[in-house]
């Protein structure tokens, strides 16, 4: 392990004194490594808890046995959840089915629009999911997840007292370890143990990745500080999972606050690059490079990879490079974009889909006029553009011709996927817009553009901090306008 920096020694110093910490480590400065050296520094026993397992993997090998690493699931497993395991397994059946076995058999007429079993299926365990994520002790209105089309409070608040009673007879029905009709997923017994109110007994309690942390574990992580000395790590910048009930808890944690800036992933020039998005995004760190590592800004032909921002772009980067002959991989496979293909295909020959995002519609006309001419259905161009221009059957083919990263010259993927994750070369993709130019102008008679939202300044950070030797800004040189440089 190299010598600590002075970050991490007055980290490790708080952390002996007992107080609790929350830790800001920018990408790249060794969230990990710290958390290691914390945990050596004591003989206490202490707990470590992320999210993804990959992640818990890694710092098995790197801590001591005096902590146990573990996922939330994991814990969540090993105190309740294993009565369940017998439902775990259970076949994987329609929405529709399972709704139908829930007393669902009717459609229902909202405004113009009738909203089908299957639909209303969907959206209840939908609610249940989204009620799993939350710090709730019981569904409610909130937890019913919008429809497209269906624009007004009236409506929503119409579709949930619909849709509640069948959610709240599914949450009871997964209450049985034996049998049921829902199918039992992990989220599931989290959330039954969350409401357990459970005590997790350590001396000190680490939490990874803590800006992207569901309320769920929040709340339980929070509750332990009575008795054992509470860590928070991650970094406020990269919170880029807030459509998925994610929130950034650290800003708001009752801790001693300190910083890890110097990056051990990337020089200079890329640190200034990053620096200009943590500005943008009202970061409250800026990160240092390390002088030891060679890095450059500027075009690459054949990068190691190329980050998108949907999952729209990172298919038409994935048909432009098969095209190209190049061996593709797509971070997380391609069946987020095949379940859109084969729903866009459905509606272009006259059938309906039960695609959440596109239920409410007849047609795939209705789509087009949608995403053209409603202020909701903007995120839905590029896809309509993607399909449109190639047709399904030529995104289901690209798909079916992904490699495995192994084996694959260039790996796509979206900036959310490329979280945690690094290569040696990367190229942002062509699919991040610079902001729309308001109606102001500079002395000069130039438009003024928008200010950056910092939804998309941490989303830009992430993505160009993915690199560790070469960058190309690609679909993000906007910036350089923007900023006047």
């Amino acid at each position: 392990m190299p010598a600590p920096t002075a970050e991490q020694v007055q980290a490790a110093d708080a952390f002996r004194a007992g107080h609790h910490l929350v830790l800001q480590a920018g990408a790249g400065t060794g969230k990990t490594t710290t958390l290691a050296m914390l945990a050596a520094s004591t003989n206490r026993h202490g707990r470590y808890l992320a999210f993804n397992k990959d992640i818990v993997n890694d710092a098995v090998t790197r801590f001591p046995r005096t902590v146990t690493c573990k996922t939330a699931h994991a814990t969540a497993y090993a105190a309740l959840g294993h009565r369940y395991a017998g439902r775990l397994n259970s076949p994987r059946q329609p929405a529709w089915k399972t709704g139908q076995a829930l007393g669902i058999t009717r459609p229902i007429r909202i405004g113009d629009h009738d909203i089908s079993h299957r639909t209303l299926s969907h959206t209840a365990l939908r609610a249940v999911t989204r009620f799993c994520y939350s710090a709730d002790r019981a569904l409610a209105c909130h937890h019913v997840p919008r429809l497209r089309l269906l624009t007004t409070p009236a409506e929503h608040a119409e579709l949930a007292d619909a849709v509640l009673p069948f959610a709240a007879k599914a949450w009871a029905d997964l209450q049985n370890p034996d049998h049921g009709v829902v199918r039992f997923e992990h989220d599931h017994y989290l959330k039954m143990w969350a409401l357990t109110q459970p005590k997790i007994e350590a001396d000190f309690l680490f939490l990874d990745e803590a800006q992207d942390t569901n309320p769920v574990l929040e709340q339980v992580f929070k509750a332990q500080r009575d008795h054992a000395q509470l860590v928070m790590v991650g970094d406020s910048a990269q919170a880029i999972y807030g459509w998925r009930g994610a929130r950034d808890v650290m800003t708001g944690f009752d801790a001693t606050a300190l910083t890890l800036t110097r990056s051990f992933r990337f020089g200079p020039l890329l640190a200034e690059q990053a620096n200009r998005w943590l500005e943008l995004a009202e970061a409250p760190i800026r990160l240092t490079g390390s002088e030891t590592i060679p890095t450059e800004v500027g075009a690459i032909a054949t990068p190691d990879a190329v980050l998108c921002r949907t999952n729209v772009g990172a298919m038409a980067e994935v048909m432009r490079l098969l095209a190209a002959g190049r061996r593709v991989a797509l971070a997380r496979g391609g069946s987020t974009l095949a379940a859109l293909a084969l729903a866009a295909r459905d509606l272009k020959v006259g059938r309906r889909t039960s695609h959440p995002e596109l239920v409410l519609f007849a047609s795939w006309g209705e789509v087009q006029d949608y995403a053209v001419y409603d202020p909701a259905g903007r995120d839905l161009q590029p896809f309509v553009d993607l399909v449109d221009t190639h047709g399904p059957d030529a995104i289901l083919a690209a798909v079916d011709e992904l490699t495995d990263e192994d084996h694959a010259d260039v790996t796509v993927s979206t900036a959310h996927k490329a979280k945690g994750r690094e290569w040696p070369s990367v190229r942002i993709a062509d699919d991040f817009p610079p902001p729309k130019n308001t109606d102001e102008q500079d002395a000069e008679g130039h438009p003024i553009p928008e200010p950056v939202n910092d939804t998309d300044a941490r989303l830009a950070y992430v993505a160009v901090t993915r690199a560790r030797h070469r960058l190309d800004l690609g679909g993000l040189s906007w910036i350089d306008s923007h900023l006047g440089t």
